[in-house]
């Protein structure tokens, strides 16, 4: 049995005494948690009747909404928590942006792709090679960024919890658990987990719940602290996927820093609806989706070949 890393359910419980009513609780200042209740899968997926005709160059937020190459952006305020440097901004008609920077942001508009494809619900992503910060401490031109907007009819509830949300013990959730190992994501958090509230409805549901901030991926998973890599083609190229299966349970090669416990009793079914689905995408858009982050064709070739090979494993096995 695999031993789980993550906090543990009595600590979770804890913490809920301590923490609101009116459906969300805080997590800290800044997050709260949006309560477990029956939602429809509709929310968290859908199966794509389009997966193979699916736009991954602009994703869920198309061509349309998608910011100009080089366009000025207005600072609005620093980034002041996690791991990579952003601003929030405003472009020339009044949207509002969070901008990453740095490592992260080029794996997690792939990630966000890929997720997007398959069914999952995803914001609207993309990223911007070179555009100009005007205002704030530090105006002028500025590198790659991931860009996510603030929408008018989306509305930020909170968190859901990995352990606690209306989903768990589906297979889209499995299989959302065996994603994360195909891409490497090696810090999921539940404060990375967030509820929507849509008004008007999109694709038919009131609500979306959704995984964000995947930069940590694409790169190698360890259980330390700070010890994984992300958009490190290297890396992901030589770390394994999948061990063993035992009794039809599969044990992954690394099972990341956070929730390492999720882990625990996935089975090949729930790898084979994940792999399937991938394996679906056409050449075209494995390669949108890399072109949507700006990786240069020849890196974005060993990535997919990777990825490519793990769903394959997966597939197969007996």
């Amino acid at each position: 049995m695999i031993r789980g890393s993550g906090r543990r359910p009595w600590l979770v419980a804890l913490g809920a005494m301590a923490l609101g009513a009116g459906g969300c609780r805080s997590i800290n200042p800044e997050k709260t948690v949006v309560l477990p209740s029956p939602a429809p899968m509709a929310e968290f997926w859908a199966e794509p009747a389009d997966l193979a005709s699916r736009n991954l160059l602009h994703g869920e937020g198309g061509a349309a909404l998608a910011p100009a190459p080089g366009a000025p952006f207005m600072f609005v305020k620093k980034k002041e928590h996690g791991f990579s440097p952003g601003y929030t901004v405003k472009d020339a008609r009044g949207t509002r942006w969070h901008a990453k920077m740095g490592i992260e942001a080029r794996p997690e508009v792939t990630v966000s792709r890929l997720l997007w494809a398959i069914g999952f619900r995803q914001p609207p992503l993309y990223l911007l090679e070179s555009w100009t910060l005007g205002g704030g401490p530090e105006p002028g031109p500025k590198g790659p960024a991931r860009f996510r907007p603030e929408l008018p009819g989306w509305k930020d509830r909170g968190s859901w919890l990995w352990r606690r949300n209306p989903f768990v013990g589906t297979r889209p959730l499995r299989g959302l658990i065996v994603f994360m190992r195909l891409v490497n994501n090696w810090d999921i958090l539940d404060r990375n987990n967030e509820v929507y509230d849509l008004d008007p409805p999109r694709h038919g549901v009131r609500r979306f719940y959704v995984v964000k901030d995947l930069g940590s991926s694409l790169g190698r998973t360890s259980a330390f602290v700070h010890q994984g890599t992300k958009s490190d083609v290297e890396d992901f190229e030589k770390q394994a996927f999948i061990d063993q299966v035992e009794g039809g349970i599969v044990h992954f090669d690394d099972k990341g820093r956070r929730h390492r416990d999720l882990y625990r009793n996935i089975g090949v079914d729930d790898v084979r609806w994940t792999c399937d689905r991938l394996a679906r995408l056409t050449p075209e858009q494995w390669q949108d989706a890399f072109r949507a982050a700006g990786y240069d064709a020849p890196t974005a070739g060993r990535f997919i070949r990777r990825l490519q090979d793990k769903v394959e494993q997966g597939r197969r096995l007996p």
